[in-house]
């Protein structure tokens, strides 16, 4: 059992903010599909409610409260669970590791990649074995510039970036939030991507890609819809879980859901009045707790919701926007 009581972040390096683009969670007046029915995993149709009613009003039955409980998970080829991080990456091109255990932040490097001078992080995912994946976006360009949506493998030890074969667009997806779950109970695992248009640009709905030959497969829609940017983050026992907004300037509350893996259902839900994603955001689940980083200023507040007691708090705040988390699914469940 890890001890429930943490110390507040000590930051371990200096940050010098640079002029950036906002990344991910720093898209507003994002807009779904215009159309009169929105298609169901099953290939079903039904009404779309955002074409006569609004983004902002539900037609949807409010999904239930969100659960966390642990459940049984593989543990096969798993390191020391009490030594697997939490790592960031922020707009700037910083990666970071944090010890949900003690608070502590540290600095590993800037990932130098091999994408256009500006191209920037926009959300990251880290695999069983501790390899980050981490999408560009090109600010400029609005979805369809170089490097837009491209997808590097970063070490989470050094640093070091190198390019992968996934090729942008497939499917429409150009940006999007990312998260690694396990396939049922483990040890198998996926990369899911949640997938929102900006300006007219990009797929909506949770989609799969595939490590090994980086082919994306959509999954299916978001039901009840999230018709502004997730992030995402899962577990080694399966569950599959999104941060996001429901309105179109990023305003709280904000909401982390659980998400069928399968179909895209919004299966739980809990409302965080507090919390603003701002210009930029991710997302972690580690030891039992939600962690949200989240820059409605220049900076990132670290905040820690605990489902055993419904608790929240402020654990730290950083000197730089954070747009991308990312955890093993071989972290502590509880």
């Amino acid at each position: 059992m890890k001890p429930k009581k943490r110390r507040r972040a000590v930051l371990l390096f200096l940050i010098a903010p640079i002029a950036g683009a906002f990344a991910c969670g720093s898209r507003t007046g994002l807009f779904g599909e215009d159309t009169d029915f929105i298609t169901l995993p099953d290939g079903g149709r039904i009404p779309n409610p955002r074409r006569d009613a609004g983004f902002d009003v539900a037609q949807f039955d409010a999904p239930p409260p969100l659960d966390a409980t642990p459940r049984d998970a593989s543990r096969i080829d798993c390191p020391d669970a009490e030594a697997t991080l939490v790592y960031l990456i922020s707009r700037d091109y910083q990666l970071l590791s944090f010890n949900p255990d003690d608070g502590t932040i540290t600095n590993i490097g800037n990932i130098v990649c091999p994408a256009a001078a500006e191209a920037t992080p926009f959300s990251m995912a880290v695999d069983r074995k501790g390899v980050a994946y981490i999408l560009f976006s090109n600010p400029i360009s609005g979805g369809s510039g170089p490097d837009d949506g491209k997808l590097f493998r970063v070490s989470t030890a050094t640093a070091a970036c190198v390019a992968t074969p996934f090729q942008p667009n497939q499917q429409g997806f150009v940006r999007f939030g990312m998260g690694f779950a396990t396939d049922l109970a483990g040890p198998s695992e996926s990369l899911y991507v949640a997938g929102a248009q900006q300006g007219g640009v990009g797929a909506e709905g949770l989609a799969r890609i595939d490590v090994s030959t980086f082919a994306l497969t959509k999954v299916g829609n978001f039901i009840p819809p999230i018709v502004h940017n997730a992030e995402l983050t899962g577990t080694g026992d399966g569950r599959l879980y999104a941060l996001y907004t429901k309105n179109s300037n990023n305003a709280p509350p904000t909401f982390i859901g659980e998400i069928d893996p399968v179909s895209g259902q919004v299966v739980g839900e809990q409302a965080f009045p507090g919390v603003t994603l701002g210009m930029g955001w991710a997302f972690a689940f580690w030891g039992g707790d939600f962690y949200m980083f989240t820059g409605a200023g220049g900076g990132s507040d670290v905040t820690r919701y605990r489902p055993s007691d419904n608790s929240t708090a402020v654990i730290a705040t950083l000197p730089t926007v954070i747009v991308g988390a990312g955890v093993s699914t071989c972290a502590p469940a509880q």
